[in-house]
């Protein structure tokens, strides 16, 4: 009964949260990765009630007229060399650095198009609490360039849906530029993280004295 209570409580202040979010957007903010980690609201996460279908996502893009999802604009913007793109928006050729794992990619087929906070975790940490046009905002954010990013997808499943306690990316070199998007997120969808999450953000980050990192509060 007082679990009942008290999720009812942090769904309320997430609702209060979110409509301030939709506000007209703060300045961005540029901080250490150690002092953003300091910002994020703390709180026990809980999974009950998810589904991902809850997140509607690769809905058509940013620009409707180009024909393509989320997942291709995000796969265009992110091209180092720029793919051909066909009638319905079919990619072939282009090339693009994964750099959860350091590799070179030359084929869209052989990229996910990861969440940064994976929709999951998302959820346990704030999103349950929100709407279906807010979640589905949250899994189509293109306002960000950090919130979504192309990876090969044997990274992504690797990552699925867990936290930097869990999870870091293979390749050592990218694990400061990985928190500070990571926690980016976070504060940009005023999303809470719990006591361990913070614990492994705050020890990372203690090895990348030099990182910073920019966000804005999502609209």
């Amino acid at each position: 009964m007082v679990t009942s209570v008290l999720r009812g409580l942090v769904a309320a202040l997430l609702a209060v949260l979110s409509i301030t979010a939709s506000t007209p957007a703060q300045a961005a903010q540029t901080l250490t990765v150690a002092e953003a980690v300091t910002r994020l609201p703390v709180d026990a996460e809980s999974r009950v009630g998810y589904d991902r279908d809850a997140f509607r996502h690769w809905i058509r893009g940013d620009d409707p007229s180009d024909g393509c999802s989320t997942r291709n604009e995000v796969l265009i913007a992110e091209a180092v060399e720029p793919p051909t793109v066909g009638p319905r928006c079919r990619l072939t050729g282009g090339r693009w650095w994964s750099y959860y794992d350091q590799v070179w990619v030359t084929a869209a087929s052989g990229l996910d198009i990861d969440h940064m906070v994976p929709l999951a975790e998302s959820w346990d940490s704030g999103a349950f609490a929100w709407t279906a046009q807010r979640r589905e905002a949250y899994a189509n954010d293109q306002g960000a360039q950090t919130s979504l990013v192309a990876v090969t997808a044997r990274s992504n499943r690797s990552k699925a849906d867990q936290d930097p306690a869990q999870w870091m990316p293979p390749a050592a070199a990218a694990h400061c530029r990985y928190i500070a998007e990571w926690v980016g997120t976070k504060l940009r969808w005023s999303l809470t993280a719990d006591e361990t999450e913070v614990a492994a953000l705050r020890d990372a980050a203690s090895d990348c004295p030099g990182q910073q990192m920019t966000f804005e509060l999502a609209a």
